[in-house]
């Protein structure tokens, strides 16, 4: 009984069996995923390695690193094993990884489709558990302006503030305004909220002769264009 009461580390495995010696001596890309989260927490628990932890935690994910990637510090606590410390390191890593693919994404100044809208701007939906509205603004040769967070809220919704929007695309002299927000549910059908809102702004910019081109809905793995669909 006393090898349960020992933390088993990594230093005590078999060498060939060891994440960073197999890292160094075959190339990252032939560490499967556990292997390479086994390397940031760098050891288990008491009765399992730090390889045997990060299978744990993946198979209770379905293997979905995009799943692991949501998960925040109370969560990933829940594994024994798993600390606030180790919690940090797994989420910081998965960020940084998320922002390699920001940087690699090709700079679009000029929007001449909702594909273009939805490259703009799918990182900043990309992991969310909440939703979030967000606006592109355009002078009027459809070149983008900016972008602005308008407004965070839960995973039942967010309240977009029309004055907020139009006060903001006032300030920055834009001529038309996109519409974006994501379902933290996965389901693209946009609610009747959703639409009613929509027709609210294009209305609404219509005294101010601001043009509300679109209204996107974002999921982790596609959109739905309202102007595309005929909804607007």
């Amino acid at each position: 009984m006393e090898c349960y009461d020992k933390k088993i580390t990594i230093k005590a495995w078999a060498e060939e069996d060891r994440p960073r010696e197999k890292m160094q001596l075959q190339g990252r890309r032939n560490l499967t995923d556990a292997e390479l989260i086994a390397i940031l927490i760098g050891s288990g628990n008491r009765t399992e390695t730090a390889v045997g932890l990060s299978m744990r935690i993946l198979a209770s994910l379905e293997n979905d690193l995009d799943k692991l990637g949501k998960l925040g510090v109370p969560e990933l606590s829940k594994f024994k094993g798993i600390g606030e410390a180790k919690a940090i390191s797994i989420i910081a890593a998965l960020e940084l990884g998320r922002r390699r693919r920001d940087v690699s994404t090709p700079k679009m100044d000029q929007v001449t489709s909702s594909k273009d809208v939805h490259n703009y701007l799918k990182r900043h939906f990309t992991d969310l558990n909440h939703e979030e509205f967000w606006i592109v603004l355009l002078n009027r040769s459809n070149h983008i302006l900016s972008r602005h967070l308008i407004s965070k809220g839960g995973q039942a919704g967010t309240i977009a503030d029309p004055k907020i929007i139009f006060q903001t695309a006032l300030e920055h002299h834009s001529a038309s305004i996109i519409l974006s927000h994501n379902h933290p549910s996965g389901s693209l059908k946009p609610s009747q909220a959703d639409l009613q809102l929509t027709r609210k702004l294009k209305d609404a910019g219509t005294l101010l002769d601001i043009g509300v081109l679109d209204h996107l809905i974002f999921t982790d793995t596609a959109y739905l264009s309202l102007a595309d669909e005929g909804l607007m």
